[in-house]
């Protein structure tokens, strides 16, 4: 079980053009500042010393590529250098290695300027480019692209039933409890569905994977938040987290090992966890960017946005973190991307949060205060589905964070069985970052058979196809510890379990 990996939010259809520029990115736009008489969270400094490169991000008040230049300008004016542009939604991620570049850019930028923060409080390691990089920038084709898949199909394309039993699939009790081996007699999803999965890699020579990778689709968004789409940058890093998530996903049924919750659909390796198994904002930001960009239909995010457990609005540095994520996170789910994430393993009840004794997790971790503008991010924006995890008797996993009206649905997270890079083979993990790839999978069976569903619609569908589930004891810590707040709330959604454990079957029904 990995320890790093608001208010029940909704998915807004959001136009494009200055439709986005005023209705989404002005001001805080979708993000929930904490209320005028909470406490101001406590602040937490990113030093940012003369000769040492620091990253940042920077927002523009509007998303358009006008403002956008200006943002590059200003970068450049403030003596920093412009690692990536991305005007689809009015943000810029900079280096510079100048104590006063966030005062230097914001006299540059004038009006053009939202907000600027830092994005982590430790030296850049990857290396700063030269010149600006801009690959989808206006008038490039891909930019112009249209939101929609290319293809629309009726719900008998390229799909498959299950017609073979893999050789370790009755081991796999989290696929009997939510239905998936009775939803592959109906199908085994679509080929035209795509699944970004955002995580540390995935192992290319996997027999029970490769057959479901889709290369082309794959990148790598850790060099600084720039795309990679060298040969083998998406490989796995030092981590098999990517991995494991991906064979619950998707592990092809093809006579190896198990199989996924979606086995015929295909999956893009997306990979946003570094070789130290940080994911910095500027990560994120490409890894929602390039989902977008590349018509996939789902995501899944087994992991927080690193250096804060949770980023807070009261706090400039965070605050402008949290917007670009936000913002990207809006833009592709307009793009037509519904998105999965983990709730989190700290036991924790994201309702009624008020400390915060890992962050930053990149150096030094202080004892903060923390108020309601302080969220865990990406699984608290609005309309990404958060996930909590269950044990094999149905019980919330004692880590599992929970919380009323945040807790979308829960799935199996402890103990799972799925695949390992260690030689090709296959583990067990535990943690809410395998509940989440269950639901994943689960919205890609649902958009096998629902191709023209959109987000709003499926998370809809999701929410109410769930199987309800009564507060009960969470599982007991299992060397004597708390198993954290207890649950609340009614059948229908309580703390603990949301709407209920997702239903494969009914998502296909």
């Amino acid at each position: 079980m990995s320890p790093r990996l608001t208010r029940r939010r909704t998915v807004a259809s959001v136009a494009t053009g200055v439709a986005v520029a005023t209705a989404l990115l002005t001001g805080l736009g979708n993000a929930t500042a904490a209320p005028a008489d909470e406490p101001t969270s406590t602040p937490v400094p990113i030093a940012t010393p003369d000769g040492v490169v620091s990253s940042y991000l920077l927002n523009a008040h509007q998303a358009t590529p006008g403002q956008t230049r200006l943002l590059e300008r200003a970068v450049t004016d403030a003596g920093g250098v412009v690692v990536q542009s991305w005007p689809q939604i009015g943000v810029v991620v900079a280096h510079a290695q100048v104590s006063t570049f966030r005062d230097d850019v914001r006299a540059a930028a004038g009006n053009a300027l939202e907000s600027v923060g830092a994005t982590r409080t430790v030296p850049v390691v990857e290396g700063t480019p030269e010149g600006v990089q801009s690959p989808w920038g206006p008038g490039s084709s891909d930019y112009q692209k249209d939101a929609r898949k290319d293809f629309n199909g009726d719900v008998g394309g390229e799909q498959t039933t299950a017609t073979t039993t893999d050789p370790r699939e009755a081991e796999q009790w989290d696929m009997q409890m939510i239905k998936a081996d009775r939803a592959h007699q109906i199908t085994d999803g679509s080929r035209n569905v795509l699944v970004g999965v955002l995580d540390s890699g995935i192992d290319p020579d996997h027999p029970d994977l490769a057959p479901n990778i889709d290369v082309a689709d794959s990148v790598n968004c850790t060099d600084a938040g720039r795309p990679d789409t060298s040969a083998t940058g998406w490989y796995p890093t030092t981590s098999d987290h990517g991995t494991h998530v991906a064979g619950t996903i998707a592990a092809a049924r093809n006579g190896t090992g198990i199989v996924g919750v979606a086995p015929n659909v295909r999956m893009a390796s997306v990979k946003v966890v570094n070789d130290g198994g940080f994911i910095y904002p500027e990560y994120a930001v490409c890894g929602f960017i390039w989902a977008g960009l590349h018509h996939m239909d789902v995501t899944n995010n087994s992991y927080y946005v690193d250096p804060f457990m949770y980023y807070c609005e009261d706090q400039s540095d965070q605050y402008a973190a949290k917007e670009a994520v936000r913002r990207a996170v809006a833009w592709s789910t307009d793009r037509g991307v519904v998105h999965a994430a983990a709730a989190g393993n700290a036991t924790t009840d994201l309702s009624n949060n008020t400390t915060d004794t890992s962050s930053p997790d990149d150096s030094k971790a202080v004892t903060r205060t923390i108020n309601s503008g302080c969220h865990d991010i990406p699984t608290e924006l609005p309309g990404v589905v958060t996930v909590s995890a269950v044990t094999k008797t149905g019980s919330l996993a004692y880590f599992s964070n929970r919380g009323l009206g945040i807790i979308d649905v829960a799935a199996p997270g402890r103990s799972i069985l799925s695949t390992i890079v260690a030689g090709n083979g296959y583990g067990l993990k535990s943690g809410t970052s395998m509940a989440s790839p269950h639901v994943a999978g689960v919205l890609a069976l649902m958009k096998s058979v629902h191709p023209t569903w959109t987000p709003a619609q499926m998370l809809e569908k999701l929410r109410g196809q769930a199987d309800d589930r009564a507060c009960s004891p969470a599982e007991p810590h299992p060397t004597g510890g708390s198993n954290g707040p207890a649950c609340v709330g009614s059948a229908a959604d309580n703390s603990y379990y949301g709407e209920g454990v997702v239903d494969a079957l009914d998502a296909v029904s």
